[in-house]
């Protein structure tokens, strides 16, 4: 959520932030919603004071044996008053926050303007060594027909059909040599994020509840994007809490990555100073409808309602999170290095952003079967956007408890990777190499 100090005290520079991410603020309603709660607190700072003065008046008018009749009728009337004026600012407070989280986070100063990818800017990119490259530094096609991963997956595990019969359209199912690469990756990935980057494993649930995901931005405005999840029916037994008490219903979801879980762990916490930065990892199945996908990449596994991701979060001191965006990006580009696919980093323009990030850098992986570079990471600092509506703060060496900074990315999408590993490795008869770093979780395989 935007800071409201902010837009009360820097407006023009929030309006001319959030129109490079293509958005008109609406200073209209803004000023007459600012003036209204300003009105309210204004009566209600009057109507205290003339409380306490009257009071007071009280005292002295009985003290002397006066009438207070007409004092005492004044006092009796303002709790009234002030009980209006308290609901009436809390209806401001409501609509100004319902607002205020439907607006996407503020643009760094460092995000190049932009309206779409095309705007996007390439940082730089890696090459194996031993991979030629063409005019444009992409990789030479190889010196055979190049298959891509559904024609080469297929014999070895990829089955869609089966998946198709069982849940529909965009599920995919693994066996034999496909899902043991699959777990592989997975499993290298965490130990990396773990053993070299010093990320703590993590374990969270898949379902969520609302709450959350107001917390971490993917609600209100992602709700179409989110598989929800009915509990049971309306005969059903409630809910309770250890204490057999009736638990609220809330509607509940399936997590669309583990960011959700990960950096909400710290929601109405306040961390200590010296526990930054939190590092936190975890693999975990994803789901998402793709509601907004407009049928792209509807053959193979780039674009599924499930997949599998190893998430890196990190949430830490505002003064450190820049530096933190860089070294994530290097965490998340070690995993392709060490597999030794080439990719480049891409730094995001301000109208391709994601909703709550501030800057944003996407790894794109070179598939040969495609002949171009597709997203397989997205690292991002979201400042102190997710903080503020999960109440996160860290409390300083002085003063007041600040809100943190929390910062996400792929380290990496398992199936991109998989698609990566398959069109990369693959040899003129369709066989697919097992790249060096992955054979020890293969018993040993050099070859699929």
């Amino acid at each position: 959520m935007l800071d409201p100090n902010q837009l009360r005290k820097d407006l023009p520079t929030v309006v001319e932030r959030l129109a490079l991410r293509g958005l008109e603020f609406d200073t209209e309603r803004f000023n007459r919603l600012e003036a209204r709660r300003k009105a309210v607190q204004v009566e209600t700072e009057t109507l205290q004071a003339r409380r306490n003065a009257v009071s007071k008046l009280i005292g002295q008018l009985k003290s002397k044996g006066e009438d207070a009749s007409k004092e005492l009728a004044e006092s009796q009337a303002i709790p009234a008053r002030l009980r209006e004026l308290e609901s009436e600012l809390a209806g401001v407070q409501a609509e100004l926050n319902d607002w205020l989280m439907t607006l996407p986070n503020l643009p760094h100063a460092s995000v190049p303007a932009g309206k779409s990818s095309d705007d996007n800017v390439e940082v730089r990119r890696w090459i194996p060594p031993g991979v030629e490259v063409d005019g444009q530094g992409n990789p030479r096609p190889f010196p055979f027909e190049t298959r891509d991963h559904v024609t080469l997956g297929e014999p070895l595990g990829l089955d869609f059909e089966t998946a198709r019969k069982l849940s529909g359209a965009r599920f995919m199912m693994l066996r034999g040599p496909m899902a043991r690469m699959h777990r592989a990756l997975a499993q290298f990935m965490l130990d990396l994020q773990t053993g070299e980057h010093g990320y703590t494993e993590c374990y969270t649930p898949y379902i969520v509840n609302g709450s959350t995901l107001f917390g971490t931005g993917q609600l209100p405005k992602f709700k179409d994007d989110m598989f929800w999840v009915t509990k049971g029916g309306q005969d059903q037994d409630p809910e309770r809490d250890e204490q057999g008490n009736v638990v609220a219903s809330e509607d509940l979801y399936l997590i669309s990555t583990s960011e959700i879980t990960l950096a909400g762990s710290v929601r109405d916490t306040i961390v200590p100073l010296q526990s930054l930065p939190l590092r936190l990892t975890a693999h975990t199945p994803c789901f998402r409808s793709e509601a907004g996908s407009g049928g792209r990449d509807v053959r193979g596994m780039i674009r599924q309602h499930q997949f599998d991701k190893v998430e890196m979060v990190q949430i830490v001191h505002p003064d450190t999170s820049y530096d933190t965006l860089e070294q994530m990006v290097g965490h998340a580009e070690a995993v392709l290095q060490k597999l030794r696919v080439p990719y480049r980093v891409v730094l995001l323009c301000s109208g391709d952003m994601g909703f709550g990030s501030a800057k944003t850098y996407d790894l794109e992986v070179w598939l040969p079967a495609q002949n171009t570079w597709r997203e397989i990471s997205s690292v991002s600092n979201c400042e102190a956007f997710q903080a503020r509506r999960m109440q996160a703060r860290y409390r300083p060496e002085k003063g007041k408890p600040e809100y943190l900074h929390t910062l996400n990315g792929s380290g990496l999408a398992v199936g991109r990777a998989l698609v990566a590993v398959l069109e990369n490795y693959q040899h003129a008869d369709g066989s697919v190499g097992v790249p060096e770093v992955l054979r020890p979780y293969m018993g040993g395989a050099e070859t699929l």
